[in-house]
């Protein structure tokens, strides 16, 4: 008979309500039903990418049909970020709100215009940074939880180029809010050495994406189990916007771009990297097609496993090199 693994207990599942401390990140195009329904019920976090959806009323079809996936909890992302012509940010909040979502997920801009509303609501805020010092403010503002973002991460690791090593036991003792891992973690390992750190929980997005649930053509999760951790780009470096995305042609004429003489201009390298290119990516499966955001953990993939067996490997594989540590004490 198989053994049940244990429940993992730590602040982040008590607050959030699941088993593993385990939590999908919101990824652009990738956050969908499909992919949080089927994180939430392998008893992990999973998380809706609100800014996938076109429109508010779109994120709130897209919730209600998360809920006839699963009756485990799940999250709504929202990412704010200065734009030339921004989102509906105060729609999609509200979107959030009267869907009766009691998890967010928020990340870019400070969390501090939008907690109070959030706060009134009963909702939960988990607030992804890249610095501790923006880790500090979000605490004081009232976030619940912070994920720490490690310079290994896809997306945008920020301008200070800290490593995860570093930064998540950095945070651990700064703040008195939980403090969950983020970038370079795609395994049990991982796991097990940012808890070891201070940890307690973890945030992965590219592992997600080589799921069998992951709503990304095929021929790109293979392409990304191929990889290497040698093949991301950092792009936007320039512009002092750095995101680490996945080495292509794309990628590498942004870069070849950026290191011209007299470098470039956002509207220059705009149109190689508008999103609705890399929409087109994970529907058609063409790698070379635009921009993907991937980490360095593409060196840790090597299989495209379901969302249940990869937890239940991972929490499997955590107790396992957690008890291997220790049996290096001796009396």
């Amino acid at each position: 008979m198989k053994n049940e693994l244990p429940t993992l207990r730590t602040r982040v599942t008590e607050q959030l309500g699941i088993r593993y401390p385990i939590i999908q990140g919101g990824m652009q195009w990738v956050g969908t039903a499909e992919m949080a329904s089927a994180v939430s019920n392998a008893g992990g976090l999973g998380i809706l990418t609100a800014l996938t959806q076109p429109t508010p009323a779109a994120l709130v079809e897209e919730i209600e049909r998360c809920r006839g996936m699963t009756d485990q909890p799940f999250g709504v992302n929202l990412t704010i970020l200065p734009a030339i012509k921004p989102p509906p940010y105060e729609e999609y909040m509200a979107a959030v709100i009267d869907s009766g979502i009691k998890i967010v997920e928020t990340a870019g801009n400070s969390p501090k215009t939008f907690v109070d509303k959030f706060k009134a609501a009963g909702i939960l805020i988990v607030h992804k940074c890249t610095t501790v010092r923006h880790a500090i403010s979000a605490e004081r503002y009232g976030v619940d939880m912070v994920s720490i973002d490690g310079f290994e991460c896809a997306g945008h690791p920020g301008e200070d180029d800290i490593p995860g090593l570093v930064l998540i036991p950095i945070a651990a003792k700064a703040l008195k809010i939980p403090v969950i891992a983020s970038g370079g973690i795609g395994d049990g390992r991982g796991m097990a050495a940012a808890m070891v750190l201070g940890a307690e929980g973890v945030n992965m997005g590219t592992r997600f994406m080589t799921t069998r649930e992951a709503p990304i053509h095929e021929n790109i999760k293979r392409v990304l189990i191929s990889a290497t951790e040698r093949d991301t780009n950092l792009i936007y470096r320039t512009l002092h916007n750095t995101a680490r995305v996945f080495k292509n042609a794309v990628s590498d004429e942004v870069l070849r771009m950026e290191r011209r003489e007299g470098g470039c201009e956002f509207a220059d390298i705009r149109p190689l990297v508008i999103g609705q290119r890399g929409k087109r990516v994970f529907e058609e499966g063409e790698i070379d097609g635009g921009i993907v955001s991937a980490g360095m953990v593409l060196g840790l993939l090597d299989d495209i496993p379901s969302c249940a067996e990869l937890l239940e490997r991972m929490v499997a594989d955590c107790r396992e090199r957690l008890g291997v540590v220790a049996g290096y004490y001796t009396s």
